[in-house]
């Protein structure tokens, strides 16, 4: 971040197995590998970062979720939609009036992708 005085939220998600969150992210949602240890695994796409930590718990991943906004959010739907990304949701307006689109990675977390429509 240039702003030193800037803030910034990144979420820590759980992870029943690192290499296989690693490679969803890295070999279908196109994230890259920051940072890997036995314990942790950290993920970045363009300006989103994820950081994932090793659990046996799958009702932690199972209740875990992530909303990510912003103005690129249509051409993410469209690449995931043309990869056929794995349980992608529809990209549509919702009752609150965010057009959103979700998907779950392999353990469950819930990543939802949102914009002002």
């Amino acid at each position: 971040m240039s702003d030193e005085n800037a803030v910034e939220c990144i979420p820590v998600l759980p992870s029943l197995d690192l290499a296989v969150t690693r490679d969803f992210y890295r070999d279908v949602l196109a994230f890259r590998v920051i940072y890997e240890s036995p314990t942790r695994v950290i993920l970045r796409r363009e300006t989103m970062e994820l950081h994932f930590w090793l659990t046996d718990r799958a009702e932690f991943c199972e209740n875990s979720s992530c909303y990510i906004r912003g103005g690129g959010v249509d051409a993410l739907f469209e690449e995931f939609h043309n990869k056929q990304v794995p349980r992608l949701s529809d990209f549509a307006v919702r009752p609150w009036n965010m057009k959103e689109f979700h998907l779950h990675d392999p353990h469950g977390n819930l990543l939802i992708f949102a914009r002002i429509p």
